[in-house]
């Protein structure tokens, strides 16, 4: 027995229409609790022991419990129920369209594909009544569109119960990922002195200053990270996010604030980021005796590098030559996901989910042929890693 395509698209229509939008980007973002709602009663539905966990007030987290028939180790598909805002959308976000073989609406792709096919994988399991020597632990967890309070929380409460993680966003079926680049989010601070504008000999442009350094990041853009980028997870991300400074038209600016997101490779840390922008810092002092700049660091997330998961990449790649015919290679990311969090807390890690695209953006949208061959390479995989010993008679 699979999913058929009525199936799926049913649930993801479902899914999609509910709005889910994350606070922590958007101010009064209607966050997560309808969705778990509708969530927690679609798993009970077939059996499974579900909790809800409030994180935060109205942001809630689900899990699903569904229980082995013999002790073994516990494998959890998680993804997030939480998406960006639909400002881009008009009135199309919240009401999905199927074009060929395509599903289109918000989060549709990232990330209710994956929860979808999380959801759809372990209601296989119980209706084709798999043995499983273990548990499955499905988490829909909220807010990896903001700080990823939900998976912290998770991983916080409930490392201890996991043994296994696939975390679920979008990419396709045809690739596994073992790693992914890390990220800060970064404010870049120049200091100027005000004055009135008919005296320059009292004033410190702290405008210009932060073009002196805004140049040198871009050329250190262009001529390390972009000519550079890692065999696995490609260019060292690196851009301009917001700029806002000074006061009126008449007066010197006294402070410049430039955020920017800016990536880091596995065996770096951000304080390596840090450190490149100071050396700026400190050629730009050279050209201009009077400047001054700090950098305060916003969020820090390592990157991913999956350890202890050999036996989670092999079911899957198994799995995915089973349903597509072509074994999938293990390759990285030049993005950032709540793998990375699992794996900090000890849980060896995978990332893989169905195939999207224009993520965060209109018309986002999701292959429903991959998804339903993802939920086939979970059920697989799930299977194998929990196959139950089979005893001979006698």
């Amino acid at each position: 027995m699979t999913v058929s395509r009525e199936e799926a698209i049913d649930l993801l229509d479902k899914l999609v229409r509910i709005d889910s939008v994350t606070p922590w980007l958007i101010p009064g973002g209607a966050g997560e609790g309808e969705v778990a709602t509708f969530m927690k009663h679609w798993f009970e539905e077939f059996g499974l022991d579900v909790i809800i966990e409030e994180v935060e007030p109205g942001r809630p987290n689900v899990l699903a419990w569904l229980r082995g028939t013999s002790p073994g180790p516990t494998v959890c598909l998680s993804a997030h129920s939480d998406t960006v805002g639909y400002a881009n959308w008009a009135d199309r976000a919240l009401v999905p369209e199927v074009k060929g073989d395509l599903m289109i609406g918000l989060g549709v792709a990232d990330d209710k594909g994956g929860c979808a096919a999380a959801m759809l994988a372990v209601r296989e399991l119980v209706r084709t009544n798999t043995p499983l020597a273990g548990n499955v632990l499905v988490a829909m967890v909220a807010d990896e569109e903001g700080v990823s309070i939900g998976t912290e929380h998770l991983v916080a409460h409930h490392a201890d119960e996991i043994d296994l993680a696939i975390n679920l966003e979008p990419e396709g079926s045809h690739v596994i990922f073992g790693e992914h680049q890390g990220f800060g989010w970064i404010d870049i601070i120049v200091h100027g002195v005000p004055a009135h504008g008919s005296a320059p000999e009292k004033g410190v442009d702290a405008i210009v200053h932060m073009a002196e350094v805004i140049t040198r990041l871009h050329r250190l853009d262009t001529t390390t990270w972009t000519p550079n980028p890692d065999p696995r997870n490609g260019r060292t991300v690196f851009h301009t996010g917001t700029i806002s400074g000074g006061t009126d038209y008449a007066t010197y600016p006294n402070k410049v604030v430039l955020g920017i997101e800016i990536g880091t490779q596995p065996g770096e840390r951000l304080t390596d980021r840090v450190a490149e922008i100071e050396a700026i810092f400190d050629e730009v002092r050279q050209q201009e005796p009077r400047f001054s700049g700090e950098v305060q660091v916003r969020l820090d997330r390592d990157p991913f590098t999956g350890q202890g998961n050999e036996a989670l990449l092999a079911a899957l790649a198994d799995a995915t030559e089973a349903v597509n015919g072509t074994r999938s290679p293990v390759t990285g990311l030049n993005a950032w996901t709540d793998a990375a969090l699992f794996q900090e807390a000890g849980i060896p890690t995978v990332l893989f989910g169905p195939e999207g695209g224009n993520y965060h953006a209109a018309d986002e949208w999701v292959s429903i042929p991959d998804m339903i061959a993802t939920t086939e390479i979970l059920r697989q995989t799930v299977a194998t890693l929990l196959a139950a010993p089979v005893h001979s008679a006698g």
